[in-house]
């Protein structure tokens, strides 16, 4: 019984167009509403640390004295709560991924 079953499913998934992309030679269309990662226009921003103090895992870091911001993507969930809260606007959700990041513990 099982086997008409499982037949039955294959037979009719052999008509369907699958579901995979054929990385890399089909490249995948993100949506509007993907988050993928955050962008800094560091010419517009005036290091306030809004963005700091917003976000909840710590993952941003803004030093006003030397005027540099960082992010540590590895501890970024992409909630888009700095985006959010910037008074000028300087950060911005992409929507595509950031490169592969590797941590050293």
């Amino acid at each position: 019984m099982a086997f008409l079953k499982l037949a039955g499913t294959v037979t009719k998934r052999m008509g369907m167009k699958s579901a995979c992309y054929m990385y890399p030679v089909v490249a995948r269309e993100f949506t509007k509403t993907t988050r993928g990662h955050v962008e800094l226009d560091s010419a517009d921003c005036i290091y306030c640390g809004l963005c700091q103090r917003k976000c909840p895992t710590k993952a941003i870091e803004v030093n006003r004295q030397e005027k540099n911001w960082t992010i540590q993507p590895l501890r970024c969930i992409v909630c888009s709560g700095c985006v959010d809260v910037c008074p000028k606007k300087c950060l911005r959700m992409e929507n595509t991924y950031s490169s592969s990041v590797t941590s050293k513990f």
